[in-house]
This record gives structure tokens, C-alpha cells and sequence, in this order.
């Protein structure tokens, strides 16, 4: 699927090679999504099934599942997700659905089984590999072949170390080429080697998942909103639209000592690793990935973060970092004050989520009107509404009329 870039004219020469090759009008249209995108039930459950289901998401890194045995569960939009490491090391994903009545398999979102997993309900008895090992009462069913009754797989693919999950087949490419464009940056952070520093972290909050991504997608807010950010790089933050499904972003340390007390120490005690390039040693990264997903570095970890919808205004962040598996004194001083930025950014992003939010449902609210910094919203959109052309109307339709007029729109744009 293509997806066009619109941005001013006057932003192409500071775009990459990339989105330099793309033209570009030298006007576009500075509204965002209209409002009633943002509390549509309907539109909901089109974008669960549409954009979440079929895209890509990330369910964890391979030092998450450190083991055979190790096992990882992740919910999302109505299904069950379960990532296992097999007797052979091998990372396995399948859905988190006993073959007898549907029950969870596994409860926790994290741990470790010996050699099997075994149903809470029933004791239905699965390998590793997800074939039936034997359902409890055998005698009470006719023969079950092993295979047939295994759990269902669910498409994986493992990329740096992040392994992606997709509950149904969609638009994407492969995890691989979807990224290519990124994948020299990303592998200089050797990330495949990098280990869990706190766990993956959930946190519950009152917005559309697309508020989200709407502050998160633009460094415009970063000067006034995030004064750690501005501390410790300013106007040196540079970011990117959307490109066939994927952003980045990136901010390079001042020169300046820092005035807060977290930036100034972490800038005096920031150590990369050796084998990281000269520009990366002292700047802080992001990559987005189309719809809902980050891959962000800094000089002493990896990290990831998403969000996923739970109500047309409720939201779930989840999020994880990992560190380098060797890492001295330093490095791990840098680390937490490099985790203290963060946190106070993010909580700063939620206050802004949660205003933008509920201006959605004003009628005094006119709309967006974007900056050309801001292309990174606009090239989000644009993603969404090849995906869902139904967001292009301004009005919002009949909740019941909704997925029979997206179909219809999508059936005129494919002729």
C-alpha cells in the first residue's frame, strides 16, 4: 500500500534522503482527523479490526523469553497473544486459546513452564512447539490428532531483537522490509544483545488511542511542554513525516551543561559503548512505526513503547527498556537519570493527551490547524485514511451506516 507525504515545500531540504525524493505540493491541507473520529464506537471496532489486528505490533524482546520454558502473554483488542521460547530456543508466538473451550492457557503475563503448558481449566497438556501433547480424560473423545488440536500460531518475525506478532495478515511487508529503512541506525545499538532493565509496564489512560499518537508524532510541543527535553537538546530535535509506514526522529545533546539537575548530571555521566557511531553517542533517538508503535534508543538503552485503544476514550501505554548486558558503574548512573527524563516526559505527553482529548468532543472546537512542524501528525493521518478512507468525511455518519460507507469508499478508490 502507497501512503502520500504532504508537508510545505519549504520542509523538503530538511527532510532525509528519503522523504527528499517524494514530491511534495507546496501547500496542504492543515487539518487533522475531524473530532468525531475521536469517540466513534463504531469507527472503533473498524480500526481494531483494520489497523490493529492486521499491522504489526511489538509484543516484547527475545531477553523477555530468556529460555526454554520462558513465556510471555499480550492482550490486544479482543485477543490473546501468547510468546514462548520452544526446547530448541526457538521464539514461537500462538494465540492464548485452548483448543477445548477457549480458555486462557497461560494467566500470567510472564514466566516459565518446565516442558508443557497446561490448561487452568481442563488440563489439556500442549508442547512447547504448541502441539497437543493429550487432553485430560482421553477416553472421553474420539482421537484427537496432535496436530490438528495445537494451538493456532499467530505470524512472528524477530527484528533486532524485538519480536513482532501480527494477529492477521494485512498491508504490511515483512517486519524486515518494512524497516529496511532504518535497519543500519538501529543495528549499530546491537540491540539483539541488550537485556530487560524493569519489565514491560502498562499503564491505563482517559484517552482515544489517536490523541496519543497526536502529541507523540510532533517535536513542536517539545520547547514549552518538556523543559528536561529542551535541557538537554533543544532546537536541535529534528524529525521526520511518515514513510511508507515509518518515522524518525532524533535530538542531539547541547552543548550547554544543562540547568536541571537530572540533565546536567546525565550529560556529565552519559558513556555509550564503543562500538556505537560518533553521531549516536550523544543523541537520543526515535523511530516510529506505523499505527500505534516507537522504537526509541539513547546512548545507554533500547526501548519501545505503544499504546492500544480499550474504549473509544481509554487507552492502555505499554512500554519496556533494556540495557547493554555488560555495563559498568558509569553507565548504569546515566541510565537512571536518563530513565528520570523520561518518566517526567512522559507524564508530561499524558497531561497533553488528556487536554487535546477533550477538545474532541467541544463543539467549540474547530479543529486542527497545523504547523509545518507538525507533519508528523499529518503524515500519521494520511496513513490511517488509505487505510480507512472513512476518516476523510468531516461529518461523522450513522454509527449503524459506518462500515458500509467506509466499504463503499474504499470500493470507489480501488477502481
Amino acid at each position: 500500500m502507497e501512503h502520500s507525504v504532504t508537508t510545505t515545500a519549504g520542509r523538503v531540504d530538511a527532510m532525509n534522503d528519503r522523504a527528499r525524493n517524494i514530491k511534495v505540493p507546496d501547500e496542504w491541507d492543515r487539518r487533522g482527523l475531524p473530532g468525531w473520529c475521536y469517540h466513534s464506537q463504531a469507527l472503533l471496532e473498524l480500526e481494531k479490526s483494520e489497523i490493529f489486528l492486521k499491522h504489526w505490533q511489538i509484543a516484547c524482546h527475545v531477553s523477555d523469553i530468556p529460555e526454554p520454558g520462558s513465556f510471555l502473554s499480550f492482550d490486544l483488542c479482543n485477543e490473546r497473544a501468547l510468546i514462548l521460547r520452544d526446547e530448541s530456543g526457538e521464539v514461537r508466538a500462538f494465540n492464548n486459546v485452548c483448543r477445548h473451550r477457549g480458555s486462557r492457557l497461560v494467566v500470567d503475563e510472564q514466566g516459565q513452564c518446565k516442558n508443557a503448558l497446561v490448561c487452568p481449566f481442563h488440563g489439556w497438556v500442549y508442547n512447547l512447539d504448541g502441539s497437543l501433547r493429550g487432553a485430560a480424560r482421553p477416553d472421553s473423545f474420539p482421537p484427537l490428532d496432535k496436530d490438528e488440536f495445537g494451538l493456532k500460531p499467530l505470524e512472528a518475525e524477530i527484528w533486532n531483537g524485538f519480536v513482532f506478532i501480527r494477529f492477521r495478515r494485512g498491508p504490511q511487508p515483512s517486519v524486515a522490509d518494512l524497516l529496511a529503512p532504518i535497519a543500519d541506525e538501529v543495528a549499530a545499538y546491537r540491540a539483539s544483545d541488550h537485556v530487560p532493565t524493569d519489565g514491560i509496564w502498562t499503564e491505563e489512560t482517559p484517552v482515544n488511542w489517536k490523541s496519543v499518537r497526536d502529541v507523540d508524532n510532533e517535536g513542536y510541543h517539545v520547547a514549552l511542554a518538556h523543559p528536561a527535553l529542551q535541557d538537554l537538546y533543544g532546537s536541535t530535535y529534528y524529525d521526520e513525516p511518515f514513510v511508507d509506514g515509518v518515522s524518525r526522529s532524533d535530538g542531539r545533546f547541547t552543548p550547554t551543561k544543562g540547568r536541571r539537575w537530572s540533565v546536567r548530571n546525565y550529560k556529565k555521566f552519559s558513556k555509550p559503548q564503543p562500538f556505537l557511531p560518533e553521531k549516536l553517542c550523544k543523541t537520543w533517538m526515535y523511530w516510529g512505526i506505523f499505527p500505534n508503535a516507537v522504537i526509541a534508543a539513547t546512548p545507554e538503552t533500547m526501548l519501545f513503547y505503544q499504546e492500544f485503544p480499550t474504549s473509544t476514550n481509554t487507552s492502555v501505554l505499554r512500554s519496556a527498556t533494556y540495557r547493554h548486558r555488560e555495563e559498568d558503574r558509569q553507565q548504569r548512573v546515566a541510565r537512571y537519570l536518563a530513565a528520570r527524563i523520561d518518566r517526567e516526559t512522559v507524564q508530561e505527553d499524558v497531561q497533553l493527551t488528556i487536554w487535546s482529548n477533550e477538545s474532541m468532543a467541544s463543539e467549540s472546537f474547530e479543529g486542527f490547524y497545523l504547523s509545518d512542524l507538525e507533519y508528523g501528525v499529518r503524515t500519521h493521518h494520511d496513513h490511517l485514511r488509505a487505510v480507512l478512507p472513512i476518516y476523510n468525511l468531516e461529518q461523522a455518519p450513522d454509527e449503524d451506516e459506518l462500515v458500509s460507507k467506509n466499504a463503499a469508499m474504499s470500493a470507489s478508490l480501488n477502481v
